[in-house]
């Protein structure tokens, strides 16, 4: 029982040369995918960027803000001993 398997060489050639052209075209698909790709990360990374300085502003004002209010409490708190603690009324 010899199972001789006979294919002619042009024919396996052609399979061989089809396979390639595809593996060609899909790495051909890879390489405009990756080019895509990397062009969103640098889109993504400026974007990060913004929200960066964004942030920060806004916890250079509520910096800001917390100071206004801690001067305003000890003014009033100053004011109040100034006014109820000096003169209190007889």
């Amino acid at each position: 029982m010899n199972n001789i398997i006979e294919t002619d060489l042009k024919d396996v050639l052609a399979r061989i040369d089809g396979r390639l052209d595809r593996i060609e075209t899909d790495l051909t698909d890879l390489k405009i995918a990756q080019t895509k790709l990397d062009g969103n990360l640098v889109r993504i990374e400026d974007k990060i960027d913004n929200l960066d300085h964004r942030v920060q502003g806004l916890e250079d004002n509520q910096n800001k803000q917390i100071w206004a209010l801690i001067l305003a409490i000890l003014g009033a708190l100053i004011t109040a001993t100034i006014r109820f603690g000096f003169f209190p009324k007889t």
